[in-house]
């Protein structure tokens, strides 16, 4: 019986960080950088998922849109299906569960692993 909870357990842990079951691709806050410095604003949207204390006091990565995940459902609108749409929050995880709602009504989502603490590990730059 230990042995099925630790392998449930194992499944949940990498289902919720994006690892499997995922329909949308991940990437390094590095790779995430080079993307916002080589693409202009009309294809990609750069999106916080963070609580708005966060996005006031922790930083944030220039140019973001904020919605928090708990909101995103009902500001979808908000968001243009025609470009890929950088999703990050603190550590990973609810960008995550924010990417698996994008895709799910139809947007390319990028989803940044490690969130804004990735970014700052890395030194990059911040609003």
């Amino acid at each position: 019986m230990f042995w099925v909870v630790l392998v449930l357990l194992g499944i949940y842990v990498l289902y919720s960080k994006g690892i499997i079951l995922a329909n949308f691709e991940s990437v390094s806050a590095k790779v995430a950088y080079e993307m916002i410095e080589n693409n202009d604003e009309d294809n990609l949207t750069i999106l916080d998922v963070r609580t708005p204390e966060e996005f006031k006091t922790e930083g944030r990565i220039a140019g973001a849109k904020l919605i928090p995940v708990s909101e995103l459902n009902k500001n979808l609108a908000m968001l243009d299906k025609s470009k890929k749409v950088l999703v990050y929050c603190r550590s990973g995880s609810r960008s995550v569960h924010a990417s698996r709602i994008l895709e799910s009504n139809g947007f390319i989502p990028l989803n940044m692993n490690g969130g804004i603490n990735a970014w700052k590990s890395e030194k990059l730059p911040l609003q």
